[in-house]
């Protein structure tokens, strides 16, 4: 543990590991804005999911809707577990008309004004509102570290 701790210190004293240096403090440094980034996120995609529960629990019993879609929105939107997993793939991984466009088509076209304002209020707004926030505290972050 000493020997690691001496190669702490002569890596430190190295010009070339500077960089490195801030990088890591400002890492560390915006990890409180990440954990609220991530409460924020937590807690809009939980009422996101239990809203889509809610409002597809009486079409997985509509036998006008083919049992294959059924199947699929119970999968997808089933119970709140499933919901939120959902809303946690199409938040983040970019796919999100693949479990919207179903939903809209078949059970009701009133989900694409719900799909519409989450995509534009989560996906874009409250993302690059965050990466803004980021951004920001890593500029004000490195500039205090050059000062200093």
């Amino acid at each position: 543990f000493l020997r690691f701790v001496r190669t702490l210190r002569v890596l430190q004293s190295v010009k070339v590991f500077n960089k490195l240096k801030m990088l890591v403090n400002t890492v560390g440094a915006s990890f409180l804005a990440l954990f609220w980034s991530i409460v924020l996120l937590a807690v809009v995609m939980i009422m996101a999911a239990l809203f889509l529960c809610q409002s597809v629990s009486s079409a997985l019993e509509d036998e006008s809707i083919l049992l294959e879609s059924r199947i699929w929105i119970y999968k997808r939107y089933g119970t709140s577990a499933r919901s939120f997993w959902t809303v946690f793939e199409l938040t983040f991984s970019g796919g999100w008309p693949n479990y919207a466009r179903l939903l809209v088509e078949e059970v009701s076209s009133s989900f694409a004004v719900f799909f519409f304002v989450y995509i534009i209020v989560v996906v874009f707004a409250m993302f690059r509102i965050i990466t803004a926030l980021f951004l920001r505290d890593t500029l004000a972050f490195a500039s205090r570290d050059a000062e200093a």
